[in-house]
């Protein structure tokens, strides 16, 4: 078990250890730290409209939290783990259906997910995580580092959510606020990678569809309005005859509106958004506008041809237009017309429009505690080393080398023994991390590492979260993550965020 030493004058408690509703048992324990995460049911609303407005476009936009930082190439192996307490489990939650399963033919757990995050950076992000058991079904495990931020202001991340079973936008299972997260001190204070872990407990989950629109009367619209609800108004172009005979009645004149038409501007060759088009003047404007040098070859005018039409006698004799009337040696009756150009704005026609009126709701329901609706894996903490575990995520980004595999749509899981021996990156402050043989990359953080994992009933035991990704043989490929090692304080943390009650958003 490693300590860090406190400063002279003894302990500084974290600010998070006041904060409301934290269990007695982590007011009285000196190694639990906890901060809110969204403390009000307000806040906790706000989180649940950015993440799923806009048909889950947040959601759909985060990337997976990779920090170059936690992604390292030198792992040095050490002595043994230094237990501090006997060995110990806790049972997970229910069952799943017991399924007949070739091995190595693997049965994803219905409890992983992905925590989804804004950094300090202002950027969506996800890491991984797991529903894990605890007193009120309503808690979630994964790194610390995907819950605190690390960049060294000992802050926690904002519009913190976990969404199990997360594929393409979609949350099967509905999502799940932040309420309080729990870590060890040493985390919180000091970012001490020994203990890169965090517990946070949720709120029910949260499952429907935002901003749904609901058409109302004008005057439930008004009412709305007033006291500041979303509303809409939508408005559908009709023929004038449905305008004229609507508006006679005055019960209709809220739900009809018209947009008059503009007439035609003349204006001149400049003129912004203008137009040209020819214009039919006498002979006399015509011959005028030629001797001024504004008509003919080189003067860039294209109408300035006159145009003669050939007609019969009776459109010859009626014709009193300013086209001029002649007849050719064949005796053909003739119209010969003159144009100058002209330059305007188009006018517009008059719009009429009816009215529908809209208050936009929310069509949210509460879809019940997290253990209930995905189970909950076990927890187990002073374990020997040297045992098969299976560890689940969602990885995405890319190797050292450019290279990319994974997409982060679908989680992937690596199986295996774990190292013997501590694992030891001085630049984390890590003395005893524990070290597994799996290709993956960024985003994977905070997944599970499950011991005894049933594939039949898709349960295991947390005894680890992925923590740090390393390329251990330098071919630019990363090939180990390691986890902290789960002991007595680790424990301690995670039964006093266990015994945390966080409520309902939606009653």
């Amino acid at each position: 078990m490693k300590r860090i030493l406190l400063p002279a004058g003894g302990a500084i408690l974290a600010t998070g250890l006041l904060a409301a509703g934290l269990a007695s048992t982590a007011q009285a324990d000196p190694t639990v730290a906890s901060d809110p995460l969204a403390a009000s049911a307000a806040k906790a609303a706000e989180t649940v409209e950015f993440w799923t407005k806009s048909n889950n476009a947040a959601l759909k936009s985060a990337t997976a939290f990779s920090p170059d930082a936690l992604e390292v190439s030198k792992i040095k192996s050490g002595g043994g783990y230094s237990s501090d307490t006997k060995p110990g489990s806790t049972a997970p939650i229910g069952e799943e259906k017991k399924t007949t399963a070739k091995v190595q033919n693997v049965n994803l757990p219905k409890t992983i997910g992905k925590v989804f995050f804004e950094g300090r950076d202002g950027k969506l992000y996800w890491c991984s995580g797991t529903s894990i058991q605890s007193q009120y079904r309503n808690l979630v495990s994964t790194a610390g580092h995907c819950v605190y931020d690390i960049a060294g202001n000992d802050e926690v991340v904002s519009r913190w959510v976990f969404v199990p079973g997360y594929y393409q936008g979609k949350a099967p299972w509905g999502l799940y606020v932040g309420k309080q997260a729990f870590t060890h001190y040493d985390f919180d204070v000091y970012e001490d990678f020994d203990r890169d872990y965090a517990f946070v407990t949720v709120y029910d989950g949260i499952g429907g569809v935002l901003n749904v629109p609901s058409k109302v009367t004008f005057e439930e619209y008004k009412a709305a309005t007033a006291k500041g609800q979303k509303t809409d108004i939508v408005a559908t172009e009709v023929k004038e005859a449905e305008y004229l005979s609507a508006v006679k009645d005055p019960t209709k004149l809220p739900y009809y509106d018209m947009k008059p038409g503009t007439a035609k501007k003349v204006t001149g060759p400049d003129y912004p958004g203008a137009v040209v088009d020819k214009v039919e003047v006498k002979k006399r404007a015509y011959d005028a506008a030629v001797a001024a040098g504004k008509i003919g070859k080189g003067t860039g005018f294209i109408y300035g041809d006159p145009v003669v039409e050939q007609v019969d006698k009776a459109t010859f004799d009626a014709y009193t237009g300013p086209g001029v009337k002649s007849k050719d040696a064949a005796g053909n009756y003739l119209i010969t017309h003159y144009y100058l150009q002209d330059w305007f704005v188009p006018g517009t026609d008059t719009k009429y429009y009816r009215l529908d009126y809209y208050v936009v709701e929310h069509k949210l329901k509460s879809v019940g505690r997290l253990g209930d609706n995905v189970g909950g894996q076990g927890f187990a903490w002073n374990q020997p080393t040297g045992k098969y575990v299976r560890t689940f995520g969602y990885p995405q980004g890319a190797h050292p080398d450019g290279n990319k595999p994974y997409t982060g749509v679908t989680p992937k899981w690596c199986y295996g023994k774990t190292g013997a021996k501590a694992s030891q990156i001085a630049k984390y402050k890590i003395e005893e991390h524990v070290a597994l043989k799996c290709a993956v990359t960024g985003g994977y953080a905070g997944g599970p590492w499950l011991y005894k994992y049933s594939n039949a009933k898709r349960l295991g035991y947390v005894n680890g979260v992925t923590s740090i990704i390393a390329d251990t043989d330098s071919n630019n490929r990363y090939d180990t993550i390691t986890s902290p090692y789960f002991d007595g304080e680790t424990a301690a943390i995670y039964k006093a965020a266990a015994a945390v009650w966080s409520g309902k958003l939606i009653p």
